[in-house]
């Protein structure tokens, strides 16, 4: 996918959401700390800005994702867990399902989720209309 950033533990916002990096830290990857480790079963979930005022952040691309591509995570003890990408979904706010986007596909499977904003960007409510999910499965 042409990312290469630094990842790092987030937790819950006030609405129940994975917090993201902060705004100043646009090329950065949130992972949900409190949640399932890359690479072991369940879902691993990393969340990243779309882009800035003024230019694209480190998930601006995620959108173009395909079935196939390879996504390496590098863990905490310099392993590098490789995750095959299943399915890229577009889910609109008022429609986010948070056991979908959030949950493991299949128990016991080792599984990725990279978020992000998507639709288009609402200037009344400074916000994007949608969430980019790309799903992905553990390969080696």
């Amino acid at each position: 996918l042409g990312v290469d950033a630094p990842v790092v533990a987030r937790g819950l916002d006030g609405t129940g959401a994975i917090d993201p990096p902060p705004f100043e830290e646009p090329d950065t990857v949130g992972w949900f700390g409190s949640g399932t480790k890359p690479g072991a079963a369940g879902a691993a979930l990393f969340v990243g800005h779309v882009d800035t005022e003024t230019r694209p952040a480190v998930f601006y691309g995620l959108s173009a994702a395909r079935p196939g591509a390879k996504v390496l995570v590098t863990r905490t003890d310099g392993s590098v867990a490789e995750f095959t990408v299943d399915d890229v979904q577009v889910f609109p706010r008022e429609e986010f399902d948070a056991t979908k986007v959030y949950g493991p596909r299949e128990p016991g499977r080792a599984e990725l989720r990279l978020i992000t904003c998507g639709g288009t960007f609402d200037r009344a409510t400074g916000a994007y209309t949608a969430n980019v999910v790309v799903s992905a499965y553990l390969t080696g």
